[in-house]
């Protein structure tokens, strides 16, 4: 979270050497053996690492690295770890193949290229479901063979001119030769494993003439299918399960035999001449043949199929049939946020062409958009995902639109459609670094006016598509899929060269927006034998003097021949660089954010929420690392407003309240924390959000006196007492049932021998049953709690009167907390005398209380028979005690005994109890209460009639002023939150070294 940057630096100083960038300081190491090696192992752990700040099943990766046993182990370990990680991930971004595949092996090989006559040289490449083909000069051939399609693998026969050579046979009559190979026993063995691992798919590669996915039996039942499917939300008898909205749209179309139609004839005529050569299908052979056609345009007959081809979303559609008709259905009819958003947007998806102008493409483009959504809850859906989408539509049946899309938002532009945009932040600024490097006088000059980062969001998140006339970015989308994200940014630089005098002369942002949106307003496929397709932009900024109209295959070629020298790994590590900033960035504004949120719910300061805001962050995260009792997915919801995005558990609450709590209560310090958790986790989930850690927080440093001792009252009293620590189980029942109890359920229990009576008095024996008018009594009593457990729930702003009586357990423990809290201040002998004379003033007036309280029972039986409390009642009891005690002019307790007191045996000898000034910490024990009459051991039955009132603490402690002083007293965090951080490295320093002996024990 705090590393900025991460590169390597040469300076006289440190010839060799990493320079790691914070946001408050830079750290240099040097004198490494191999600094390539060290430095790509801290650029994928810092992959790793960001990718835990957006995503919770990152964690999974990091647990999955190798535990630590012996050093020199450990460090090739983990090194052999990330090296495989890394294969990985170059291997299926080279075939474009999904994210589960894992490479088994490589070697160097040749292969025979029937359409050149020739060995080319390269590597074969195995893993579980593919057999692919590089060569070791770039694009001269590439080839991908599913294991799916694989019908026979055999050894050949070898020659001094064809050494070790193995033939590859496919279901659609292909055949490929590869020779050269070291160990051809051991990659047959290998292969012939993998295949009898491979389910047999009949889906696989279909005819070239027939849909793809489709095979033809399933064509000639589609009748039948339609039949059976009716109900369902997606089947085979929808117009765009078989084909794309364009087909559709041209299907009543007179046939245009003009040159631009010839045109597209002769690009159809070229492509089934590559396919007869090269081959159709998955397996075909990827050349520089194939990306000279597809600079040319891709016909439209055939761009879907192509599309499909090269971003490898068919070889996820084959091997997961059926899958998005299921998903429909899972998913239609369901209603969150982002069905409100797809429904929003649905008809603002380019309302210009006709196939939206109806529910057909709508319905389409809600189908396949919710699905996804459902898919990929993490997503869900992000404007400009539906600009795409209707793109995708119109050339692909809906199924494989749906899984094109799969391959845009997870593998082709990684986190992009996400509700923070990251991959779209992070490639803008990508895309900066390149205008310096390729035009850096026009860099200069548009970063005065903050043009670069206003344009590129736009022209990347919708690929052109929502920029430029549809005609001529369609042939972008042409070469995105084939080529990748660096197509888009050769583009965006060569729209940035061809405007660079007018842009050189801009003086505001607005005037250089203006150039550059008419400059692609104006870019035009003078081929396309469609009808034109009206710009709405172009339409509304088009003016009385247009810009000569540019013709998208120029700009294209242009692109290539200025900017083409640009590689996908050279982009790749220039997007770890950028996605370091653009997380930092992102978690700043999720911090100010919160600081905004709370600067109204608490007395902090701006400064002091956004270090507290750190601290707690660190402990989330720390505690996913080490130790925690939950998964990272239950403590962390990205779509949670970031006041409650992280949370911790009752074990990181306990170490911050530690080190950040005001009131040091010795060994009570955990107690009391445990306490104030279950009062701040109003949900009972086990978690608590970071404003309600800053609640608790500000109560104890920046409340009034009332407040603070109202919080610490609370402490004492359930919710904060768990169910072990309420002093009976009706009070448990009271204070922890979640739910409302029903009515209906207690009154079938009222025939229960031994049931517990909720009001006191005696139970009534009977022969075993309770009478009637005992049973009509339980009903008045349950009703009467079932009120104030209703009222006690009701959201509403507390006040003094409205907090429960406390017994006498209750109190006694709060005693306890009182003088562990002044163990470490400067007046302890103060503190220690005035808590003595408070608590012997308290437990007197509970003692007097109670006695009137006994006084006004006229017998047991008329008890056991008492209606319950009654509130009003109750208040003029309590007045008519604080008159008793202001008649009998009660003084603080002192030396002396009076002799009223001597004479009954339930009231307070102050002897026994405190005596002013001599009650000290050890005196309460665990092990001991203060009752009336002296020491009782815990076992003991406690005086049940003994309570006393908030208010009566707060006046008691009101009489002393050292307490007062005490709870007044403003205190200053700062120097809590400096230990806190200083704590924050010895911590991680123990984890790791406990992790590491703990692995050390289990190898």
């Amino acid at each position: 979270m705090e590393v900025t940057q991460l590169e390597k630096n040469a300076t006289l100083v440190f010839p060799e050497s990493v320079r790691v960038s914070t946001r408050h300081t830079e750290h240099f190491f040097s004198m490494f053996l191999n600094i390539n090696d060290t430095f790509k192992l801290m650029e994928q752990l810092a992959n790793i690492a960001m990718r835990q700040l957006l995503d919770n099943e990152a964690f999974a990766a990091d647990r999955s690295l190798p535990k630590p046993s012996k050093t020199l182990k450990n460090v090739s370990a983990l090194k052999r770890d990330f090296d495989a990680r890394a294969k990985n991930e170059r291997y299926r971004t080279m075939f474009r193949l999904t994210q589960d595949e894992r490479l088994d092996g490589h070697t160097d090989c040749t292969l025979w290229t029937p359409f050149a006559k020739m060995h080319v040289v390269g590597q074969l490449f195995i893993s579980n479901n593919y057999i692919c083909f590089n060569s070791r000069e770039e694009d001269l051939c590439q080839l991908i063979i599913p294991l799916r399609e694989v019908s026979i693998v055999e050894k050949a026969d070898s020659s001094s001119v064809l050494p070790c050579p193995v033939s590859i046979s496919t279901k659609n009559k292909m055949n490929f030769l590869f020779a050269n190979l070291k160990d051809r026993d051991f990659l047959v063995q290998r292969i012939s494993d993998f295949l009898q691992r491979t389910p047999d798919n009949s889906w696989g590669d279909t005819s070239p003439l027939s849909p793809i996915g489709h095979s033809a039996s399933s064509s000639a039942s589609s009748a039948e299918s339609e039949s059976v499917h009716r109900g369902r939300q997606y089947h085979l008898g929808l117009p765009t399960a078989s084909q794309g909205l364009l087909q559709l749209y041209h299907r009543n179309a007179p046939e245009d035999l003009g040159p631009k139609a010839m045109k597209e004839k002769m690009k159809e005529e070229a492509w089934n001449i590559h396919f007869s050569e090269f081959g159709r299908g998955v397996c075909m052979y990827r050349t520089s043949r194939t990306r000279e056609l597809i600079l040319n345009g891709i016909p439209e007959r055939l761009r879907g199929e192509l599309w499909l081809l090269f971003s490898g979303a068919q070889n996820e559609m084959a091997t997961h049939p059926g899958y998005y008709g299921d998903l429909v259905e899972q998913a239609m009819g369901m209603c969150s946020l982002a069905t409100e958003e797809i429904e929003r947007d649905l008809h603002r998806s380019m309302p210009e062409h006709r196939a939206f102008q109806n529910e057909t493409g709508i319905a389409a483009l809600r189908r396949v958009l919710t699905s996804y959504a459902h898919r990929n809850p993490g997503i869900g859906y992000c404007q400009a995902m539906n600009i795409v989408t209707s793109v995708l539509l119109l050339y692909c049946p809906e199924e494989e639109a749906f899984w094109l899309l799969v391959a845009l938002c997870e593998r082709m532009l990684p986190d992009y459609y996400n509700t923070r945009v990251v991959g779209a932040l992070v490639d803008q600024g990508v895309f900066e670094d390149l205008t310096r490097a390729f035009l850096p006088l026009l860099y200069e000059h548009m970063q005065e006016l903050g043009v670069i980062s206003t344009i590129s969001l736009s022209w990347f998140l919708t690929l052109f598509l929502s920029v430029m006339p549809f005609d001529s970015a369609v042939l972008l989308v042409d070469c995105f899929f084939y080529e990748g994200i660096k197509v888009i940014f050769q583009v965006a630089l060569a729209v940035l060269h061809d405007n660079m005098d007018a842009l050189l002369s801009c003086s505001d942002e607005g005037e250089a927006m203006t150039i550059l949106g008419r400059y692609l307003d104006n870019v035009v496929n003078k081929q396309t034998v469609a009808p034109p397709i009206p710009h709405l932009h172009a339409l509304l900024t088009s003016g009385d003097d247009p810009p000569p109209e540019i013709d998208i295959f120029d700009l294209i070629k242009s692109s290539y021949e200025k900017f083409g020298t640009l590689r996908s790994d050279v982009i790749e590590q220039m997007r770890f660089k950028q996605r370091l900033k653009v997380i930092q960035s992102l978690e700043d504004t999720a911090k100010r954010s919160v600081v905004r949120a709370m600067m109204t719910e608490s007395a902090f300061s701006i400064e002091e929420l956004e270090e507290l805001y750190c601290l707690f962050k660190s402990k989330h995260m720390t505690s996913c690392y080490w130790g925690s009792s939950s998964s990272a997915a239950e403590r962390h919801d990205p779509s949670l407003p970031y006041l409650e995005q992280y949370r911790i558990d009752p074990v990181q609450f306990t170490q911050l309240f530690t080190v950040l709590a005001p009131w040091v209560c010795g060994g009570h310090t955990t107690t009391l924390s445990a306490r104030l958790f279950r009062l701040l986790d109003q949900n009972q989930d086990g978690l608590v959000n970071f404003k309600e850690f800053i609640t608790g927080l500000s109560g104890m440093y920046h409340g009034d006196m009332t407040e603070k001792l109202k919080l610490l009252y609370k402490l004492h009293l359930p919710p904060a007492l768990c169910p072990e620590e309420a002093e009976s189980a009706l009070e448990a029942t009271h204070f922890f049932t979640q739910d409302v109890p029903r009515e209906s359920s207690f009154l079938s229990d009222l025939d229960i021998s031994g049931q517990q009576e909720v009001t006191s008095g005696d139970e009534e024996k009977d022969g075993g049953g309770d009478s009637e008018e005992k049973k009509e009594e339980k009903v008045k009593d349950y009703r009467y709690y079932l009120r104030m457990w209703a009222k006690e729930k009701e959201p509403k702003s507390e006040t003094i009167k409205d907090l429960p009586r406390m017994n006498q357990e209750q109190f006694i423990d709060l005693c306890k907390t009182l003088y562990n809290m002044f163990s470490e201040e400067p007046l302890e002998q103060q503190l220690y005398h005035s808590i003595a004379t408070v608590a012997s003033l308290l437990l007197r007036i509970g003692e007097v209380g109670k006695k009137f309280n006994n006084g006004s029972k006229k017998s047991d039986s008329a008890a056991a028979q008492a209606p319950p409390p009654d509130p009003q009642r109750e208040e003029s009891d309590e007045s008519q005690v604080c008159q008793a005690l202001a008649d009998a002019q009660l003084e603080p307790a002192g030396p002396q005994t009076s002799e009223e007191e001597t004479k009954d045996d339930t009231s307070v000898s102050s002897n026994s109890v405190v005596s002013s000034g001599s009650l000290q910490c050890e005196d309460i024990t665990d092990d001991t209460v203060l009752i009336g009459g002296g020491e009782q051991r815990r076992g003991s039955v406690l005086d049940v009639d003994w309570s006393i009132t908030f208010e009566q603490v707060l006046a008691s402690l009101l009489t002393e002023p050292p307490l007062v002083d005490y709870f007044e007293r403003k205190r200053d965090i700062q120097i809590k939150m400096a230990a806190c951080k200083a704590q924050r490295a010895v911590e991680r320093q123990t984890s790791s070294t406990s992790d590491h002996e703990l692995s050390q024990h289990s190898i």
